[in-house]
């Protein structure tokens, strides 16, 4: 059966699968990143982790995978296949294409950053199915974005689409690690909940789900804590949706599985801000944390899909000597 390789790799973990023509996992399997040994044992175990998802495949499916998606955290050049920086693995300008290509048997090999082949996912057989705009925003550690047009997701000129965690909604305020103050991230993210959370309750292990919790309780500090978040999304999505007008707004991460405890405010909010335009749709993400394991098996089938699209034609069949030294010639009276 044909398929490909798509690795998505986190910060702690690295996710991977084998998947089928129709983006369907056939297979699929976790282990650790092991950062803690540096970045050259992380780069060497997403090298064996796909040598032995071919493998696997070859056995099982009578065939090796025809192509490898990964992706990757960080500052990523997908046009060079190259992951340029990524904070929390520790790596710089890791050629990972080319890695991955010589270790596989020399596949097509797609590289992408993580938000965005996560956000491919969620656009082409999650929530935006169907939508040819869209914005993804996951809600975790950080935020990003992915940029839905048409299918694909824009990476800008220099690989920076999206970052919509870095637009400044409360000018002046909390220092960000990116050099500004008042990032989005700094107030809206699952981890910002959170640090106002333990902050606010006194518990130094609180974290956002707990805040959620006791937003669902009734409880006024969480309430509070919860509303200065809503607020801060709501300034920058507007922002975001004024500059892009999505049809589909897509929200992921750690923050959404809150549900409709983040949803229904957040919906009122966003409706609040809008003046001149157009409100999108806005919905959960659908693909949980198997986005970016489906996102790579995406990108996986492009190369090839491309590869025989831009083929040049075959030349038209023409007889081999023995064919010809075998056909009598014509005999014409």
């Amino acid at each position: 059966m044909r398929h490909v390789i798509a690795l998505d790799v986190g910060g702690t973990g690295m996710k991977a699968a084998l998947a089928g023509p129709g983006g369907e996992l056939l297979h699929q399997a976790r282990r650790a990143t092991g950062r803690e040994r540096g970045p050259e044992a992380v780069v060497a175990g997403i090298l064996d982790f796909a040598a032995e998802l071919r493998a696997y495949g070859a056995d099982r499916f009578g065939e090796p995978a025809r192509a490898a998606g990964v992706a990757v955290p960080g500052i990523v050049d997908a046009e060079r296949g190259v992951a340029v920086y990524a904070a929390n693995l520790g790596w710089h300008d890791v050629p990972l294409r080319t890695l991955l290509a010589e270790r596989l048997g020399s596949v097509p090999v797609a590289l992408g950053h993580d938000v965005r082949t996560g956000g491919l996912a969620e656009g082409r057989i999650g929530a935006g199915r169907g939508a040819d705009r869209f914005l993804f925003v996951p809600l975790g550690t950080g935020i990003a974005g992915a940029i839905g047009i048409d299918g694909r997701v824009e990476a800008g000129a220099h690989g920076f689409a999206g970052e919509i965690g870095h637009v400044v909604v409360r000018p002046g305020g909390l220092a960000c690690p990116c050099g500004q103050r008042g990032c989005l991230e700094r107030f809206a993210s699952a981890s910002a909940v959170g640090q106002a959370w333990a902050r606010a309750s006194g518990d130094p292990e609180a974290d956002a789900a707990d805040c959620a919790k006791a937003v669902e309780s009734g409880d006024a500090r969480a309430l509070a804590v919860w509303r200065d978040a809503v607020d801060a999304l709501a300034d920058g999505l507007v922002t975001a949706l004024t500059l892009l007008d999505p049809r589909v707004l897509i929200i992921g991460g750690g923050l959404a599985e809150a549900g409709e405890t983040l949803f229904s405010p957040l919906r009122d909010a966003v409706r609040r801000r809008v003046t001149f335009q157009r409100l999108p749709e806005i919905v959960p993400a659908a693909l949980g944390d198997t986005a970016g394991c489906l996102g790579a098996g995406l990108m996986a089938w492009d190369l090839l899909d491309t590869a025989v699209s831009t083929a040049p034609a075959s030349p038209a069949p023409t007889a081999s000597p023995a064919a010809t030294a075998a056909t009598p010639p014509e005999v014409t009276t």
